[in-house]
């Protein structure tokens, strides 16, 4: 279960630099810690642009290497889009949920319903041609996993870490950051059966702890050209079992709009 939060500070870490392919998060994290004389406490929270994590992990993609087959081709007629990028959107797919001019709206193979299965190119430095693309993490749970064992065995302290994502949401305009990838903190809280403040049973309230504080921490990231990619959140007090962000997915058979 959740804590009483009275107070949740969030800070971006200064002085990430551009991270390549083969980067050590981990070690960046330090040396951005080290920086501000912080040290890590127990309890903390990094959350990671997913986009870095995906560059340290080398998952770019050149167009110019990508022949699109039938399906792209119609989907680009459909779309406007590069035929060559919805190639890469497919292959990142289970299913394509919603076309029309401008949008591509996908099932991802990881069961995140998005636009074009977060393969994207902004913030990512594709030259004249904008050739270059980049993708989701192939595992994010287990991208958070390993960066939250790297900073326990650089610091001795067991953090929490979530991958953030920026999404757009059904019904409303406007993206917000959701969790991805998650370790080391519940990534939902099941409050059912607790009492609220007149002792009602609660009966329905499940929270999606690990988006509440991935769209937190994108107010601190920004959108664009901030340069900050990493926030630590601190002052979360949460009691639960661990879960990845795989748990924030409805399954398709509570899915009533599927």
């Amino acid at each position: 279960m959740a804590g009483k939060f009275e107070r949740v500070e969030l800070r971006a870490l200064r002085g990430i630099p551009a991270v390549c392919p083969g980067d050590d998060l981990g070690e960046l994290t330090a040396a951005a810690l080290k920086r501000m004389r912080m040290v890590l406490r127990c309890g903390d929270i990094l959350v990671y642009a997913q986009k870095i994590v995906s560059k340290a992990e080398g998952r770019l993609v050149d167009l110019r290497t990508v022949t699109p087959g039938r399906r792209a081709a119609e989907l680009a007629q459909e779309t406007g889009k590069d035929a060559r990028l919805i190639e890469v959107i497919l292959a990142e797919s289970s299913r394509v949920v919603r076309a029309a001019p401008g949008l591509l709206i996908v099932e991802h193979r990881l069961g995140f319903v998005m636009a074009n299965a977060g393969v994207d190119q902004s913030n990512v430095v594709t030259g004249n041609d904008g050739s270059q693309v980049l993708l989701l993490p192939v595992d994010p749970d287990a991208s958070a996993a390993r960066l939250g064992e790297q900073l326990r065995r650089r610091s001795a302290i067991n953090v929490g870490v979530i991958i953030n994502d920026s999404f757009g949401r059904p019904w409303r305009l406007g993206s917000a950051g959701v969790a991805i990838g998650c370790a080391g903190l519940p990534a939902v809280l099941d409050l059912r059966g607790q009492p609220d403040l007149v002792g009602r049973t609660l009966r329905a309230t499940v929270v999606g702890l690990a988006d509440e504080i991935a769209a937190a921490a994108s107010l601190v990231m920004g959108q664009a050209a901030e340069g900050q990619p990493i926030v630590l959140v601190r002052g979360v007090v949460v009691q639960g079992r661990c879960s990845p962000a795989r748990a924030l997915i409805r399954p398709a058979a509570e899915d009533l709009f599927r």
